[in-house]
């Protein structure tokens, strides 16, 4: 089948560019003008033809020879708004002055894609929203939430915390999480386990790697110990402590000697409120566990300098609580 095209001066230039001749087989792009050479038919192969090792021979194509290639262009809903909010169109994009959104806009973007997906012409790919510490959020922050999720686009949210009953914030409710029960009748709960000693020295010995510390197996072995007796962050800060300590030794490697150092220098959460309760009184501003608010006032005699048997003693109360006696 042969047939005959015009090629434009851009078309015309692309072909010299890759040097086609004929009994090439290419292809077209008649959107942007791109030429792609496929390679030689084998219809118009020679065994005198002087080719290379990198020539490709093919079989020529049959049927119809103009196709319909589909082009599928991903963005984002905010790239949307963006556009269509701007006099400068896309380029608005690569000035960063986005600005605000209007509301309808952003109402006339939702309807115009929901139309696009009756049609078959879109589809939505739901993102994802990290929120970590979502014990933190407020009422107010949960109440928007709660109304964003009814949105056919919402995002995927994934939520994080450590707490267990705890107050909303802005409430004197006490709910599981910190999380209102309506809106945490909505999610998917993760369970997660605590590591074990054999996942603890993975986690070191892959942490070492990333601070380019040598750790000894002895020494990976007392931070391992010690993340079981403490806490995982605080064995992981110790790395890189015990390598300046291994570096001012001009040791390669960083020994259970070193790890000893600063396991000495820098006190974990249990160590250091062990320490202060045991010395929280030489500290200053430091509170009794009982204070006595009641304090009394001797009103003197001006005459003997002490209260005789005749002079009124008053005890006044400074709490406030209760009212002055006198004797």
């Amino acid at each position: 089948m042969e047939t005959i095209y015009e090629l434009g001066q851009k078309m015309i230039d692309n072909c010299i560019k890759e040097k086609i001749q004929a009994g090439d087989v290419v292809t077209f792009d008649k959107a942007t003008g791109r030429i792609v050479k496929m390679g030689r038919s084998f219809s118009r192969a020679r065994d005198y033809d002087a080719t290379g090792a990198q020539t490709r021979f093919v079989q020529c194509p049959d049927g119809e020879l103009q196709k319909r290639k589909e082009v599928v262009h991903v963005v984002s809903i905010h790239e949307m708004d963006v556009i269509n909010s701007r006099a400068q169109g896309f380029l608005a994009l690569f000035s960063g002055d986005t600005g605000e959104i209007k509301s309808e806009i952003r109402e006339g973007i939702n309807v115009k894609v929901g139309e696009w997906r009756e049609e078959g012409k879109a589809e939505v790919v739901p993102g994802v929203l990290f929120i970590d510490e979502a014990h933190m959020l407020d009422i107010e922050c949960f109440s928007f939430m709660n109304r964003a999720l009814e949105n056919e686009m919402s995002p995927v949210i994934i939520m994080a915390t450590n707490r267990g009953m705890t107050r909303i914030r802005g409430t004197t409710y006490v709910s599981p999480h910190g999380i209102p029960i309506d809106l945490l009748d909505r999610m998917v709960i993760i369970k997660t386990n605590s590591y074990d000693q054999q996942d603890l020295k993975k986690i070191l010995a892959i942490r070492s790697e990333e601070e380019d510390v040598d750790l000894e197996e002895e020494a990976l072995e007392a931070l391992t110990k010690i993340a079981v007796d403490s806490s995982l962050r605080y064995a992981i800060q110790l790395i890189t402590t015990a390598g300046v300590v291994a570096k001012r030794a001009n040791k390669a490697q960083v020994s259970v000697a070193h790890v000893r150092r600063v396991y000495s220098l820098f006190l974990d959460e249990k160590r250091s409120t062990k320490y202060l309760e045991q010395y929280q009184n030489e500290y200053m501003f430091d509170e009794p566990d009982e204070i006595d608010e009641t304090k009394k006032v001797v009103v003197k005699d001006d005459n003997d300098g002490e209260a005789s048997a005749g002079t009124s003693v008053e005890e006044v109360d400074l709490t406030g609580d209760g009212d002055a006696h006198s004797a």
